[in-house]
């Protein structure tokens, strides 16, 4: 008769603690105590200085960057009781997400505290529901500029102390200068503090690294309104002419659908617009433009930074050689270039199924190309002219701007053919 085998007992599940600028005082009694069991506590410098003498665990702060040690310290120490510290709620821009895509769900015990976002809520009066949120903390500032609205209400995660006065100088630029600020500090803290004022005269030093910014934005009377759906004014953009005039963008990102999380290749990037404007419609949307010219992809990258979306990625060179090492598109939009030699192959045979293909051309022999594409592959195929009133002479009349021929196509998700 054989042995048994000996029963597999799964280590018990990690402790993941939020705790708050009040520290011990403000944590409650199950947190406490996990605390006070855990073998080693992992968290920030800062916040292990926040714990007393009871919690008699090992101590081991985060290295940086953090997120790459994250599967290291975890397996390190992962048959001793775990407790990982965390800001406020772990689970709202916190390590709460990073643990549960390394150990899944079911190995976590979440304790969450509220967080400052719940905090300065409170103190402003402002429905958490009608709040828009954009963390700056390891992200470029510039990314609050697509929130940008009249009337709208921001709260801002600062990176540190130095935060505020960045935002004041970024809403100022963007015409947000009459914007009023208030930077709320130490939340829930005794040392608790906020200072206010407008932005384009913000002149309060650095105080406390620990703050989050609310805004009230108000626009100027000269500034650029920027919509909330593609389509924006051409003057948003710098370009030297390659640049998918409104109207036409407008009805090219209609037909691409963007969904969020979904990934589009820009491939002729020219001044970025289309990408731009995908990424613009949801915050998880991702965009490449693919770009041979590098005066051009530099260009991309200034516009992208200066509309809200600097996590854009820029590839600089020619496709389509430039495509093979790209992640798998959803959806692929070809503003220039259609006749280089195996291009709208490359992009077809890379787009997922179920994806989106998208072509312009405004010339007879790219339009050929997309016509007889059309014919194998189906979709539609869309002339798309735009006429401007302008004077003639006394009058009015209208100026005809070139015609783009546009196709667009959907994938089969079953046999990768036409739809």
């Amino acid at each position: 008769m054989s042995a048994a085998l000996p029963e597999v007992v799964p280590p018990p599940p990690v402790s993941v603690v939020g705790i708050g600028a009040d520290g011990w005082s403000g944590l409650s009694g199950g947190a406490r105590e996990a605390l006070r069991e855990a073998e080693v506590v992992i968290g920030g410098e800062r916040q292990l200085d926040l714990l007393p003498p009871e919690c008699a665990g090992v101590r081991v702060a985060w290295p940086s960057p953090l997120r790459p040690a994250v599967p290291r310290l975890l397996a390190e120490h992962r048959e001793r009781r775990i407790a990982v510290l965390a800001s406020g709620d772990p689970m709202f821009y916190g390590i709460g997400r990073a643990l549960a895509e390394e150990l899944g769900p079911e190995a976590l015990r979440v304790l969450p505290h509220p967080s400052s976002v719940s905090y300065a809520c409170a103190r402003l009066g402002w429905p958490l529901e009608d709040t828009e949120v954009v963390t700056l903390v390891g992200r470029p500032a510039s990314r609050l500029a697509v929130s940008l609205h009249e009337g709208r209400r921001l709260l801002a995660l600062s990176a540190d102390a130095s935060t505020p006065a960045t935002v004041a100088t970024l809403l100022t630029a963007h015409g947000f200068g009459p914007s009023r600020m208030r930077v709320l500090e130490q939340l829930g803290s005794e040392a608790e503090a906020y200072v206010e004022g407008v932005a384009e005269s913000w002149a309060h030093a650095p105080g406390d690294r620990l703050n989050v910014i609310a805004i009230d934005c108000r626009a100027s009377a000269d500034a650029l309104r920027l919509g909330a759906v593609p389509g924006l004014p051409d003057e948003a953009y710098e370009h030297d002419g390659q640049l998918t005039k409104r109207h036409i963008r407008a009805a090219t990102l209609g037909a691409l659908a963007p969904a969020p999380g979904e990934l589009l290749w820009d491939v002729g990037g020219g001044s970025g617009s289309i990408a731009i404007e995908w990424m613009r419609t949801h915050p998880t949307c991702r965009a490449v433009s693919v770009e041979k010219d590098p005066a051009r992809a530099e260009r991309i990258t200034r516009n992208a930074d200066h509309l809200g979306v600097p996590g854009l990625q820029v590839v600089t060179g020619a496709a389509p050689s430039s495509l093979s090492e790209l992640d798998v598109p959803d959806a692929v939009f070809i503003g220039g270039g259609l006749t280089a030699p195996g291009l709208l192959d490359a992009c077809w045979e890379a787009l997922r199924p179920g994806g989106r293909l998208v072509a312009n051309t405004v010339t007879l022999e790219s339009e050929a190309l997309l016509a007889e594409r059309y014919r194998a592959y189906g979709g539609e195929l869309t002339r798309l002219a735009v006429a401007h009133a302008v004077a003639v002479g006394g009058f009015t009349g209208w100026r005809q701007a070139m015609p783009v021929t546009q196709w667009s196509v959907s994938k089969s998700p079953l046999s990768g053919d036409r739809t």
